[in-house]
Order: structure tokens, then sequence, then C-alpha cells
């Protein structure tokens, strides 16, 4: 191009009206700040004070754990909770959502132990614990609300709530109390869940299992002392098999089955053996013996009526260990008798609770905390197992024992589901020890039932929780931990016995009202204030000692429900609308809070209805990497939020590198927070959620879309106000398109979020933005937009259409991309700020019904198809380098003379369609396929085209077929719009339809001064010319 040309061209392109925005078309870290707190600090505080009270919806928190740094998990479940929060504030409503933590327990007293160097499990003075595990948790959730705030999470931050807050421990006191006065708290002696690696009791919500434990299964035999079978008969033993011969010293009987036959078999190795006859083959292949030899056979009952006992293998002075009948024995498993030991086994506890009850035998755990033997386990010589862990030395130790007097038939690696703690990823056992426990078996039924009038999303959360509650019957709450809410029982000193009535507690509760809950460990062991004077009129206060457990952090969380308004008193109205976390806590906070709750209800009598304390109930998946596994430091395969944020993880390739500007390979501009929050309103929840490179650029991609469309946007109102909107029917038909687009997108959107399907939601825009909106109606409009004169109605009603679009795209992307929005609004145009509600103070409106025109959805699938075969003959042009531009394109439409091919001509006839094609010229005849050659061969022969052409049939949507010829028309383009029509001619807005061929008719121009340029182009380039002189 000349000197002379590229002046000309550049002089002609500053009489277009291209979009000027102050929007950047990347997002600045610096500004980042300002935004956060305006789109949500400012936002919650603007809709608390502006909105009704009376139309609040409530997010309760599950309070997230305060024992370290943020992870993507984390980032999944509070975004997720923000743009529920902000989809009510959209539809009109006061949101209150106040941000709540976990503070006790037992990681946050290990990391604090960490910090200080203190050895795990030593002796170490409680009130320090409690006072380095305060501060470590305190200053952990300072951190991570300052990382939840700098994702654009809106909320009270100043009103949080912390579960170690004196007011939170107030009210959970109060709901034990009620719990107490109702009798639904108890303690006893009872096998539980334990964990030697953090040397407390657990509840089955703090188990994890391990499919590929190993364990060593043994078949141990026990020699009958009493059986039924005859005199002649040398020593016969019960044959048991176990996973756990660590527990053979703890035995206290042997179950069989009443209605399983049984053999005494002889084994060459073994002597007489007893054992299920079903499970001859079993044993056989074990102990590598065909045991056929069978000496006796009787029913289950028939050596019940025997009453047959056995000795014990490691105390020489029992010898009468009962055989009793347990439906728990299978015919298909193990020996059809099963060792039992009540102080280690839950299901053998409860079968032998006559038993135990009637003192004919004991609870027997000769484990200590640390999970090691103590003397006990062998009374008659307790040096041989005290000190060795059950679960390692202690474990081969018992085998050697059994093995030396000849009681072992076999062991073997086993592998098989095992419980481990979920936080030490350790082991566990079940242990005898004296505990506190809830009796969920009493409102367990009401538990359930208060779940009918829950919504659960997605549904199957429903018989996940009912699953849970229906299998638990008992709560075990204590835990042998400093740092926690304490038990407010007293003990007798001289029998250990229990002192916990309402009345005392509400006593304590008071004491810890004014002094504090450190108080219980920091006062002195004789203090009477800690004893109510009722007790102390019938006793001394030496005689009671202040307990050492404290709580289960479920039973801390699970109570959170009090603080909520209405929470205590209760009524009947759910507290909260929506309690939303992990799948994992349908065994936790979710069963923890619908059980206190209920069970407070009961306590109060306040349980006419059972109700839940949510209204709905919403679960999301994990976070895994594109292998589909769970992400871990170990795997390297951990991506913190903020690589997100940043850009550190996956840069956009979009973004170009510095250069010459600080360090080699740094990125000119980071996402910033929406990237974060794209990416989780991008992902379905309600599966495990990945995190991989693919899935993060293209949510960088689509964020950077709907940027630069909002620049677009912008750029194009600049000098539009709204005052100047035109109604609907004074609209061009590509207008009435894009609003009927933009009314279906908004209407499907709207459904997605209401839905919490946020994944539709944005699926739905990033297809109407880059197909409907940026891939047609942009490229339609850029004409009369940039090169009309800026009064001319065309480009005013563009402007009204852009305007509309702009209003509805903040408000479908508000929920998700807060920040992106209120910068969106900083750029605005001053007529547009002065005349409308910020963005984000909106409620979401239905879009005018008249933009759902249905003359226009009737022809639009025929437009698009016709658009679709135009662009497909133009990349056959441009793949043989034929023609670049769309407006180097003279196109021809032929429709079939059929009903289908009439509608078309209606279709074709109207502006839309030259819009929409954006090519130079159009026309249109009407015929058949054979139209097609006779129809080529009279193009091919107009001076003013090219002779190559290409063609492209149009598929209608009935089925029937149409086509699109391109040629390149040989006049000049004009200057100014590039449109091929410089020789003067003027836009033919109405094409004539002739069955014999096609009319165009031209018109002249006579300036010479302009004769580069359309008439169009012209008459605006004189108009601008007298308005600057």
């Amino acid at each position: 191009m000349t000197t002379a040309a590229k002046q000309a061209v550049k002089s002609w392109s500053s009489t277009l009206l291209l979009p000027k925005s102050s929007f950047p078309a990347r997002p600045s870290a610096k500004d980042t700040a300002r935004y956060i707190q305006r789109c949500a600090d400012d936002l919650y505080s603007w809709q608390r004070r502006e909105r009704s009270a009376d139309n609040t919806f409530t997010l309760h928190d599950g309070p997230p754990y305060a024992n370290g740094t943020l992870h993507i998990g984390h980032a999944l479940n509070k975004i997720l909770k923000d743009i529920v929060c902000r989809t009510q504030l959209a539809q009109g409503k006061r949101v209150s959502y106040v941000p709540g933590w976990d503070c006790h327990g037992l990681p946050i007293e290990l990391k604090a132990l960490e910090r200080h160097d203190w050895k795990k499990g030593g002796d170490h003075d409680a009130l320090a614990v409690r006072k380095a595990a305060r501060a470590f948790a305190e200053a952990a959730v300072q951190e991570q609300m300052s990382g939840f705030k700098s994702w654009g999470v809106m909320g009270d931050w100043a009103g949080h709530w912390k579960t170690m807050d004196k007011d939170f421990e107030l009210r959970q006191l109060s709901v034990f109390k009620e719990l107490a006065r109702k009798g639904l708290i108890y303690r006893r002696l009872k096998p539980v869940y334990w964990s030697p690696s953090s040397e407390t009791a657990l509840a089955e919500a703090e188990l994890e299992y391990k499919d590929d434990h190993v364990s060593t299964a043994a078949l141990v035999k026990f020699p009958l002392v009493r059986h039924p079978f005859s005199h002649d008969e040398q020593l016969v033993s019960a044959v048991i098999w176990t996973t756990t011969p660590w527990t053979i010293p703890a035995n206290q009987a042997i179950a069989v089955r009443k209605d399983l036959e049984y053999v005494v078999v002889r084994s060459k190795a073994h002597g007489n053996l007893l054992l299920a006859q079903s499970r001859l083959d079993f044993v056989s292949a074990l102990i590598n013996e065909e045991l056929q030899d069978v000496q006796h056979t009787i029913s289950g009952s028939g050596l019940l009526d025997a009453q047959p006992n056995y000795r014990s293998l490691f105390n020489i002075h029992d010898s009468d260990r009962p055989l009793f009948h347990a439906d728990f024995v299978k015919s298909d498993a193990g020996t059809g008798l099963v060792h039992c030991a009540p102080g280690h086994g839950m299901d053998d506890y409860h079968a032998l609770w006559p038993l135990i009850q009637a003192k004919e035998i004991s609870i027997l755990a000769p484990v200590d905390s640390k999970g090691c033997f103590t003397g006990d386990a062998v009374p008659n010589d307790g040096s041989l197992l005290e000190g060795q862990k059950v679960l390692s030395d202690g474990n081969k130790t018992v085998l050697n024992l059994l093995k030396e007097q000849q009681s072992l038939l076999v062991s073997y690696n086993y592998v098989h589901s095992s419980p481990y703690d979920w936080r030490t990823k350790e082991p566990v056992i079940v242990r005898a020890t004296a505990q506190w426990f809830a009796d969920v078996s009493s409102v367990r039924n009401e538990a359930i039932a208060s779940l009918e009038d829950v919504d659960f999303f997605p549904a199957g959360g429903k018989v996940r929780l009912t699953s849970f509650l229906q299998n638990r019957s008992e709560w075990c709450i204590s835990r042998q931990r400093a740092w926690g809410v304490p038990i407010p029982a007293l003990y007798r000193v001289d029998n250990e016995e229990a002192v916990l009535t309402a009345e005392s507690i509400d006593h304590i509760i008071s004491v810890v009202e004014e002094r504090g809950v450190d108080a219980w460990w920091s006062d002195a062991a004789n203090d009477p204030s800690w004893i109510s004077p009722q007790i102390l009129q019938h006793a001394r206060v030496e005689d009671f000692r202040r307990g050492t457990d404290t709580m289960d952090v479920w039973f801390d969380s699970g109570t959170s429900w009090t603080q909520l308004p209405g929470g205590i008193p209760s009524n009947r109205r759910p507290l909260a609308d929506v309690y939303l976390e992990g799948t994992d806590q349908h065994r936790g906070w979710f069963q923890s809070s619908v059980l206190t709750r209920i069970a407070y209800q009961q306590s109060t009598r306040n349980l006419v209805v059972p109700t839940a304390p949510f209204g709905s109930l919403i679960t999301h998946g994990f976070t895994l990497d594109e292998k589909g596994k769970k992400m871990s430091k170990s795997e390297g395969n951990v991506i913190a939020p903020d690589e997100i944020i940043h850009g550190a993880a996956y840069p956009p390739d979009s973004l170009k590198k510095d250069r010459g500007k600080g360090k080699a390979g740094s990125f000119t501009a980071s996402p910033g927070p929406d990237a974060l929050r794209l990416w989780v309103a991008s992902s379905d929840f309600t599966k495990d959620v990945i995190v991989s490179d693919t899935v993060i650029k293209n949510v960088h991609s689509a964020l950077h879309k709907y940027r630069v469309t909002i620049k677009l946007l912008l750029g194009a109102l600049k000098d539009f106000n709204p005052t100047d909107l035109m109604p609907y029917h004074e609209l061009s038909q590509m207008d009435q398109i894009a609003l009927l687009q933009l009314f279906q997108v908004k209407q499907v959107v709207r459904v997605a979020y209401e839905e919490k399907e946020f994944y539709k939601a944005i699926s739905a825009i990033n297809r109407w933005i880059n197909t409907d909106f940026s891939g047609l109606y942009v490229e339609a409009i850029k004409d009369s937009l940039y090169c009309d004169d800026f009064r001319s109605r065309t480009r005013r009603a563009i402007q009204t259409t852009l305007y509309r679009i702009l209003t509805e795209l903040q408000a479908m992307l508000a929920p998700v991309t807060p920040l992106l929005i209120e910068e969106s609004w900083e750029h605005a145009p001053e007529g547009i700020k002065a005349s409308d509600v910020h963005p984000l103070h909106r409620s979401w409106t239905p879009a005018p019904k008249e933009w759902n025109n249905v003359d226009i959805d009737t022809i639009l699938p025929v437009l698009l198809a016709t658009n679709t075969a135009v662009k497909s003959a133009q990349e056959k042009a441009r793949s043989a380098k034929l023609m670049g531009s769309s407006l180097e394109s003279f196109v021809t439409l032929l429709a079939p003379n059929n009903p289908s091919g009439k509608q078309a001509l209606v279709a074709w006839q109207g502006s839309a369609m030259r819009q929409m094609l954006v090519v130079s010229d159009l026309c249109i005849a009407l015929g058949g396929d054979e139209r097609v050659s006779e129809l080529e061969h009279e193009l091919s022969t107009r001076e003013e085209i090219q002779t190559w052409m290409y063609n492209e049939p149009i598929e209608f949507p009935d089925g029937s077929k149409g086509w699109a010829l391109v040629q390149k028309p040989k006049s000049s383009k004009c200057a100014r719009c590039w449109r091929y029509r410089a020789d003067g001619q003027a836009y033919n807005e109405d094409l004539k339809v002739s069955n014999a061929g096609i009319t165009d008719t031209p018109v002249a121009a006579n300036d010479t001064k302009t004769e580069q340029l359309c008439a169009r182009c012209r008459a605006v380039v004189l108009d601008l010319q007298k308005a600057t002189g």
C-alpha cells in the first residue's frame, strides 16, 4: 500500500465511530482490593441496610477447621456458598451469611504441641496446651479469613463466630444441659473406637476406611472343659477364626448359632476340632489337611443345651468361659464359632450385655491409651505382654504364645477394609473405656422424620444422611484431650461416680460465664466455686474432682445452629435456609446438627413437629487432578487457589510475556479472583471436581472473553444515554433477533441459577457470547455502529439493543464474577451511571415479553441455516486464497419452490439477512435444484462479479434444501466501510424477487471529492466536514 493510500485510510478511519472505553483489556492487580471492598464488604453492608429483614435468606456456615493454609477444596466450598448467596441477592432477598470456624480438637492441639516442640503424648500442663492451641487457632482464623475475603466472598466478617468463643461455648453447654436433663447423656464402660496415635476415643464420623489394610488372620483352638460328646473322646477344642489375634487375651466367650450344624472332626495335626459343618472346606484349605474324619454331628441348639464351657488361653485360673448364641454368627464366614471380647468388640458387647449385667462375665480391655498391652493381659505373668503395642509386636507375641501352647492352627496375612483415624491416618482399635455417650436411639426416628421437609441437592443426599442416622444408636461424645469444651461433670474421689445433673451443670455454666472456660483447668482443685451449694449441703469440697474429658468437636460444630436467630429458644421454622458442605459431612456436621437440634427440641418439649435446622441441604464433591487422583503434597499435584488467581499455575496462552520488564517469563496481568470463582461456577459440583491445565485455561479464556465483550459494550455505548432508548417495534429485525436470543439465554441462565446448576448457567452464557452475540450480532451491526451517522436511528436502535445486552449480561455474571461487574460499573459512561441502578444492587426482573417474538423465532432457524451455508462457501473460497473478508462476497440465495422455500424468501427479504451475512451484495432467486446450474451460468456472465463461484446447500429445518452461491465482486471497495460499493451504490434494503433471475438497481454518485466512498459514507463524511468547518 502506498504512503498516500495509507494516509487516506487513516483519514477515513478517523471518521469512524469506533468503540472507546477506559475499561482495561486486562485486570489490574493493584485495583483488586478496591473492587473486593465494593463488591463484597460494601455490598453486604448495603443489602443488610436497605433490604427488608422480613425477606432474609440465611446460609449457615459449616465451619472450616482452623488448622492450616487454605487449599482448593476451601475455594470450592466458600465460593459455592457465595454464589448461592449472591443468587438470592439478585432475587431481591436480604442475605445473612456469618462465617464461622471450628477451633477445638486434636489436630489443632497437635499443631500447637509441634510448634512448641512438645512431645506428642507427653504429660503437658492442660492450661499451657490450651493457651498454645488457642493462639494457633486464632492465627489460623485470621489467615483463612484474609484468604476467603480475597476471593470476593461477602459476609459479616466482623461478626464471625468461633467455637472457642466464650459465648459459643456457653450456648453449647446450655444444649448439653438440656440433653442431660432429659436423660440423653450417660456414662458407661463400653468399647469405642480408639486411636492409639491420638490417644483418644473417636466417633464413627472421625473414621475413614482403608481397603488395603493388612492384618494377621489366625485359626485358634480353645479347649472345651464341658461338652456333650462321649467321655471316651479325648480333648475337643472349639476353633475360631480372627483377624485380631491381639484380642485373644481379652476373650470372654465364644458365640455359636442355634440353627447351624456343628461337627467334631479329627485332625491328625490338631486333634478333635469343633466347627460348623459348612466351614469344613474353609478350615481344611487353611491348615492344608483334608478334614473328613467326622466324629460327631450336633445342632447349635443341642450344643448349647449341654451348657458347654472352655478354658481361657491366657488366664490359667479361668476355665469356665461360656458358649452362647449370637445372630451375627454366619454359616459362610469364619468357622461358625466366633471369639468374643466385649472389651474390644461392639457386637460382642451388645450380644453379651445380659451376661455382663448379670456379672457372669466382665469387660476386659488390657490395653492402655497408647495401644499397648497392660499387665492384666496375662494375669499370672503380666510381663509377657505388658508395654507391647497390640498392632505390632504385641500381636506377634500373642501368636507366639498361642503357638507355644499348641493353640495356633495357622496364621497368615489377610487384606481387608479397616478403620483409620481420619486425622493421623493411622489404624484405630476398639477399646473399652469409660466414656460419655449421647443416646441417639431415642431421637433417631424424629431426626429422620425431620428430613421429610428438607430439600436435598443433589437428591441422593437424603438417602445418604438417612442411612447414617438409621445406623446410629449412640454417640460417643467424650474425648481425652485438653483442647475443647469440658464435659461439665464432677466425680466422687472415692468411687469415681459421676455427678451430671441439670442443676449441677447450670451452676457450672454460671461459673464459666463469670470466669471463662479455661478456669475449669486453671482454678485450684479444691476451689468450691464449681460445686453447687445443693451438693455441698451433703458433701465436702474435697469429695469431688472436676473431670478432664472434653466434648467431641462434632458436638461443638453440631450445636452451631444456636448462633442463628431462633436457635435458643427452639421453634418450628428451619433456622437456616441452606447448609452447604462436602458430601463427607453427611456423616459429620449434617448428622450432628440434626441430632443435637432434634434432641434439644425433645428436651425442651418443643417437638410437636421435628424440624431440622436447615431447609435445604446442598452437598459438593471433592477436588481431583486431571487423572482423577486426590490432591496431595506427596503426589506433587496440589494447586493452591492463589495459583489460579494469579495465573501462576496455568497462564493463558493469550497473555503476552513482559519484555524487558522484571523477571523473565512474568506475565502482564493475572486473571484475578474471578478466575477462581469462574472455575467453581463452571464445575458440576455435585460430583468430584477436576482441576487441570485444560480446565483452568478454558476458564481464563472465558473470563477474558467476558472482559473484551464488556469493553466492546461500554465503548459502543460511550455516547449513549438510557433516556434515548428506542421502543421495541422501532428496532431492526437484527436487533430483535439479538433480543430474542438474549431472552432465551436469560431464561436458561436464571433457571440454572435457581436450581443450583451454575455450570449450566456458565455454559449457556459462554455459548451465547461466542455464538449469538460475538459470532452473529456483533458481526452484523459493526457496519452501522461504526460507519453510520451518530444520529442515525439505525445506530441508535443498535445502541438500545447493546444497552439491553450490557445490563442483562451484568445480571447474569454478577453472582459469579462480581469484581468484573464492579469494574464495569466504574468505567460505565456517565449517562448510564446517572440513570441506572448499580448492577450488583439490581434484582432480577423478567425480560419484556415482546422480546420473545414468535415471528422472529419462526424465521430464525432459516436465517441461521442460511448463514451457516454462506460461511461454509466463503471458507472454501478462502482456502483457495480467492477471498479474505466476508465483505468480498457477492451472495446469491436460491430457495426451493415449495412452502419451505416461500418461508425462506420471507426471511431473506428482511433486513436481518443482509446484516447477518456481512456481505457486499445479496440477491435472491426462486427455484429447485435444477436452477443451480442455470443460475451459475447467468451469474458468471455478469460483468460486476468474478467468474469463480462456490456453492453450498442450505439445509432447512423441515429437511428441504436451498443453495448459497458465493462470488467476489470485481468493483473496488469503499475506502471507509470496505464494502464493494465504491461506484456510489446505496444499500438495497428491499430486494425484488424474480422467478427468472435477479434485480439490483444501483444509485449513482456525483461527488468527485468522495468518489472512493459509497453513498452512505459520503453523506456521513460530508456532514462531518460541515460540522468541523
